[in-house]
Parts: C-alpha cells; sequence; structure tokens
C-alpha cells in the first residue's frame, strides 16, 4: 500500500510533535527520497503514520519481537523518525539507482545441462546433450556445447533449438561420435552465458541378465499379415496348452471390407459416384451402371434395376436433348434404391448436364486373395498359472497398419517364452511369477490393406467419411486412427494431435471408443486388472516413452505430470529395457528420445497408453522401434523406415523382444519388494 503525498503529511505529524531534528545514519541527503527499512520503537509510531498517509511500502512485521516496516520518505523525514527512537535497518533503493538499472547491461542467460549422456554403440562412442536457457524469448540464441576426454582431447558442436507447440523447450542435437569417452562438458552462448562443467553419465546404465547359450531364440523369418499372425496364434495354442489360453476379444472389427464404388462419366469433366449401401463383398462386387439417352423428346428421368445392372435414362427437352444434371440424377439413384445404392456428385460437377456414359462395374477396390469376414481380434494369455493370481503385463502392436515390423516384435517375445520354458531355469521362473497377455495384432483390418493395396495405410479401415470425401480417389486416406480414439486426453476433451477431418492420417473417429480396435484393448484390461503393465509396441524412429502422452491448446496443458516417484520409476525401468535393447546389436534409444510422449515426441490426443495409465492404474509405456542408424561411412544417422527390407526387421524383433524380456523382470521385481 503506498500514499502519495507523504512528505506533507509526515512532516506535519513531526512538527506537530515538535520532535527535535537529529542527524540521519546511514547518510542520506536531506531531500533524497530513499526506500529503508526502519525499525519502530512502538505501534503507536506505525498507527500515527499510517493515519496521516505515510508511503508504506510493505505490510510491516515483528521481527524477534522489534516492529520492522518499509517506508519510502526523505533523508530529513528518516533523521526525524530516527531521533524519536527508530532504527534505519537497511536503505533498500535509492531513488537515483533507478536510472544506474535502466543503463545496466543486460545479464548473461543463465545455461543448464539437462541431460548429458555418452554410451558405446559397436566402436563408436557417442555424446548427446540438452541444454535449456532462461533466453527463452530469443530465437536467435546460439548454444554450443565443448567436451573433454580423459586424454585432455576437446571438440565442441552446436545444440538446435527445439520448441513444440510455439513453446521453447530446450536446445539438442543428434548424438555426436567422439573419440573416447567424454569426462566433463560444459556449454556456452552467444549471448555470453556459461553452464556449470559437469561429467556425462553412462547410459542407459543397466545391463539385463545373461542368457544360457541353450537358449532359445530368432523364431520370425517373414513380414506376418493377420493371417499369418492368426495361424501362429492358433499353433502356439495348440503346440503349449499347458501355458497359453487364446483370448478372443469381444468386438469383432469390420473385416477386409469396403464399399463397392463407380464414376458414372468422366470425373474430369462431369460424373457422379454411385456407391453401394452394403459392402463389395456382400453382392455389390460385379454390379454395372450406365446412363442412356431414351430417344424421345420430353422424357422424364427414371432409374431401373435389373439383373444386376441399374440404368438412369436421363430426361429429354422438347428437341430430345438431354436435360438432366449430375445433381438431378445422383438424388434420383439415392432415392429410387435407397437399400441399394447412395450417389453424390464428382467433386467440379455440379449443376454439368449427366452425360450418357457405361455400363461401368462397381467394385470395392480390394485384393481379393484375402478374407473379408468380420475379424475377431486375439490375444496370447501366457503363464503357469493364468488365473489372476500373478502379476499381468500386456504387450501389444500394430495399432498402426502399415507398422509391418512391430507384430514380429511381439510373436518373438510370446515364442520365446513359450519355447523355453521347459529347459530355462529364469524363463520358467517368470512364468511362474508373471502373467502375459499378447495381442500382436489390434488393427488386422488396416494391417491387410497395408499388405495388400496401400503400404502406408495407418488407419483401421472403416470410412466414417460423409459426402464428397467418399469418392474413391480418397480410398487410401480413408479409417480412423486407433491410437487416437481412446477416452483420456482426447480431442473430444479438447486435447491437440488428434483430426476431426477423415481423411486425416490422425482422425479421431466420430467419438471416443467409436472402433472395435480401441474397444478391444480396454475390454481386455478391464476383463484383467491383475495387468498392471503394459507395452504399445509401434514404428519407427526408437523412442521409449511414457505418460502424459497429450497436452491442450493454448497453453500446452498437458495431463497430470506422474509424481516425482513414478517419473522416477519410469526413468529407471526405461534404463533398465533400453540396456536390455542394446544388448542384441548395440542399438541405443537416445536420452532425447526417452521420456514422456508429450516432451520427447508430440501431443497424441486420444492414444491407448494414456487410457491405461490414467484411466485403468497401468504403468504404461510405448515403443517406437526402429532406431536411427549410424552410418560410419557418411558420419550421418539414417532413419529405417516403416517397413525396412526385412533383415533390419528382423534384427528389430530381437532387440525388443529382449527390452520385453526385461519387462517382464520389472513386473516380476515389483511384487518382490
Amino acid at each position: 500500500m503506498k500514499h502519495r503525498g507523504f512528505g506533507l503529511t509526515i512532516a506535519l505529524l513531526l512538527s506537530t510533535l515538535a520532535v527535535p531534528h537529529a542527524a540521519a545514519a546511514p547518510a542520506v541527503d536531506a531531500d533524497e527520497l530513499v526506500l529503508a527499512r526502519v525499525q519502530l520503537p512502538n505501534e503507536t509510531m506505525f498507527d500515527e503514520l499510517l493515519a496521516n498517509g505515510a508511503d508504506i511500502a510493505t505490510r510491516p512485521r515483528m521481527d524477534d519481537g522489534q516492529l520492522l516496516v518499509d517506508l519510502v520518505l526523505s533523508g530529513s523525514e528518516l533523521d526525524a523518525l530516527t531521533a524519536r527512537g527508530a532504527q534505519t535497518v537497511q536503505i533498500i533503493q535509492r531513488e537515483g539507482d533507478t536510472r544506474h538499472h535502466r543503463a545496466a547491461p543486460q545479464a548473461a542467460d543463465t545455461l543448464t545441462f539437462l541431460s548429458a549422456y555418452w554410451w558405446t554403440s559397436g566402436t563408436q562412442t557417442f555424446l548427446q546433450a540438452q541444454v535449456a536457457t532462461t533466453a527463452i524469448a530469443d530465437p536467435d540464441v546460439e548454444i554450443t556445447v565443448t567436451w573433454t576426454t580423459a586424454d585432455g582431447t576437446t571438440g565442441s558442436f552446436p545444440l538446435q533449438r527445439f520448441e513444440d507447440a510455439g513453446e521453447y523447450q530446450y536446445h539438442v542435437a543428434e548424438p555426436r561420435v567422439l573419440p573416447a569417452r567424454p569426462v566433463k562438458v560444459n556449454a556456452t552462448s552467444s549471448l555470453g552465458g556459461v553452464s556449470r562443467t559437469i561429467t556425462p553419465s553412462a547410459w542407459p546404465g543397466a545391463t539385463p541378465p545373461e542368457l544360457p547359450t541353450s537358449y532359445q531364440k530368432d523364431f520370425i523369418d517373414a513380414y506376418l499379415t493377420p493371417t499369418d499372425v492368426k495361424a501362429r496364434l492358433g499353433r502356439l495354442a495348440r503346440q503349449y496348452p499347458n501355458l497359453v489360453e487364446l483370448v478372443n476379444l469381444p468386438h469383432k472389427t469390420q473385416g477386409y471390407r469396403r464399399t463397392a464404388t463407380a464414376y458414372v462419366g468422366d470425373p474430369a469433366s462431369a460424373a457422379i459416384v454411385v456407391e453401394s449401401v452394403r459392402f463389395g463383398d456382400e453382392g455389390p462386387n460385379g454390379w454395372q451402371v450406365k446412363t442412356v439417352n431414351p430417344g424421345k423428346p420430353n422424357r422424364p428421368a427414371r432409374a431401373t434395376w435389373r439383373d444386376r445392372v441399374l440404368t438412369v435414362s436421363l430426361a429429354t427437352d422438347a428437341s430430345g436433348a438431354v436435360v438432366s444434371t449430375t445433381d438431378q440424377i445422383a438424388a434420383l439413384v439415392t432415392a429410387t434404391f435407397p437399400q441399394r445404392f447412395s450417389a453424390f456428385v464428382e467433386d467440379g460437377s455440379a449443376g454439368k448436364v449427366m452425360p450418357v456414359a457405361g455400363p461401368v462395374t462397381m467394385d470395392d477396390g480390394l485384393d481379393g486373395s484375402v478374407s473379408r469376414r468380420p475379424w475377431t481380434v486375439q490375444a496370447l494369455r501366457i503363464g503357469a498359472h493364468r488365473d489372476g493370481s500373478r502379476v499381468g503385463v500386456l504387450a501389444y502392436s500394430q495399432e498402426h497398419a502399415r507398422e509391418w515390423a512391430t507384430p514380429l516384435v511381439t510373436m518373438e517375445f510370446a515364442e520365446r517364452l513359450l519355447a523355453n520354458y521347459a529347459t530355462d531355469a529364469a524363463t520358467r521362473q517368470l512364468l511362474e511369477d508373471v502373467e502375459v497377455f499378447v495381442i500382436p495384432t489390434v488393427n488386422p483390418d488396416g494391417a491387410n490393406y497395408a499388405f495388400s493395396d496401400a503400404a502406408f495405410q495407418r488407419k483401421n479401415l472403416v470410412n466414417r467419411c460423409t459426402g464428397t470425401q467418399r469418392d474413391p480417389r480418397f480410398a487410401d486416406s480413408w479409417g480412423v486412427d486407433v491410437n487416437r480414439n481412446y477416452g483420456v486426453g482426447s480431442l473430444f476433451d479438447g486435447f491437440t494431435g488428434a483430426s476431426t477431418n477423415c481423411l486425416s492420417g490422425t482422425y479421431a473417429g466420430t467419438g471416443e471408443f467409436s472402433e472395435a480396435e480401441s474397444k478391444n484393448v480396454v475390454a481386455l484390461a478391464k476383463a484383467n486388472p491383475n495387468i498392471r503393465y503394459s507395452m504399445n509396441v509401434h514404428s519407427y524412429g526408437g523412442y521409449f516413452m511414457w505418460a502424459p502422452g497429450a497436452y491442450a491448446m493454448p497453453g500446452r496443458v498437458t495431463l497430470p505430470r506422474p509424481s516425482a516417484e513414478e517419473g522416477a520409476y519410469f526413468l529407471s525401468s526405461a534404463k533398465r529395457i533400453v540396456g536390455a535393447i542394446a544388448t542384441s546389436r548395440g542399438t541405443v534409444t537416445w536420452p532425447s528420445r526417452t521420456g514422456p510422449v508429450a516432451d520427447v515426441l508430440y501431443s497424441a490426443a486420444g492414444n491407448s497408453a494414456d487410457q491405461l495409465y490414467y484411466e485403468q492404474g497401468i504403468t504404461a509405456w510405448n515403443f517406437e522401434v526402429g532406431n536411427d542408424r549410424w552410418n560410419p561411412a557418411t558420419g550421418e544417422w539414417e532413419a529405417v523406415g516403416f517397413q525396412p527390407p526385412f533383415p533390419e526387421a528382423h534384427a528389430e524383433s530381437q532387440e525388443y523382444a529382449d527390452g520385453l524380456l526385461e519387462l517382464l523382470r520389472i513386473a516380476r521385481d515389483s511384487t518382490l519388494g
């Protein structure tokens, strides 16, 4: 609380009290204004100051029985208070200081290492660092990391600014090759900032127990289609009846099916799209559509259906010329045979005269060699005690259709457990202590489409589009992103990282759990409450992640962060699993790609790991298999893709199966403490 006119009021107060003038201590010129902390001899003096409008800067307080108050006053006024028994504790600020403060140069930015890790892979040593600057508003600040090895060799490399959702996060760079282990690093900035020097930590700093030489592995010899996966699951259930149950999940998917369509006319000039109401495999594949000129004047448009042929006779005027428009014919087809057909005008053809065309054959555009029936998604339930009495671990994969390598990981993992139970004591003990659930292919319909029709298909095969977005030219963009269709942190709750556009790769569907695929994952978790750990296997990029996986905008407001204890557990467990992965061929998931999804990747509204963590209380992680590979010849990190050449996919199946085995050990250890 501040009051103007204090100089006048305190002068009146002092004159009224007839207090003699006393010398100021410390020295303050009589007419100089200062902000001073003053110890008053009693509360009465403060009450008098307050009543007379003193410029009181802060609330008075008692300190060891002494009353302290901060005042703005002149040197003469301070002298007067001192003469009455007050003592000057501190001259906090002089009015003239402000000119000096404004003219002073800006302080250098402060740099802080968020992390600095080194590791070896093969014969190479790598270093990665993340540094944060306090100069967050300056997009041009440059940060350089300098490293030193034990023999005194030094070097440096620049970091790049990383922003997410328009907000500064930190500076980082891809791992850099060093000649040897670094013993110290520091960072400097273009603004003059200097970090403290630190010693980098070893990454990941964890090694799994060594497997015996008799340990059986390498059960993957080719990419697996959903049909292949289903056959293997059946074989494993028959081969190991004492260890395996085959679980049929409750929600059948649509199946590898679509409606049949045909362009009637020329899409480049004038055409309509005719679509069957039923799926193509239910009869409409092979139906024909044609438009005809009746050859007579003044004829109305009409549509007939006979012998699997839809014939549309176009309207004519008095001269016999066709006058039906595309809009009229599309509406006529839909209205006349609503149980069989719907039709819409091709984009750019609205209002044009409908051409005489056909016959054209309707087709769903799918590979005829793949089964079209609704699909029952299956899971393996593995364990010596499959009764819910042991801690459960769920591993699931191929939510995204194009990620062909992911079911190889979960199938290799399952086969190792079953094959080694009888011969390896450690495996036998794991399956005594832990119950394992595996869904190799969450999204079989989309996977069939990726294998047979469009390799980059990400989503399932349910077409939720309406109107002209159902045009067959968009066929490879239809579907729902299964990993955006869950109920926690979803698009429908205002979180970002998913789309309402049915043609988007991250289309979230018509609502939470609109899709059978997402319902199945949650149904399995709910039916088996002993599941306390899960791993969602995706590709590619080499990430290891956990909650929160989504944030809302504006402000980048994430789902609730795990507690400090939980966060430490997520990270320490991640190091164990990353260490296990590295034992196979030296692949190391980067520190910068290890952490909460929202921090190291992006916001993924409505993803399954958030659903399992926040709603089911499961400790949920995400793999992104397919780490970037270092090419010594080019000195570059190279990406591997969703469907790498099979030798790379095979290697990913082996190393990430090692990671899933370590997850079982973590789950087992949680029951021992």
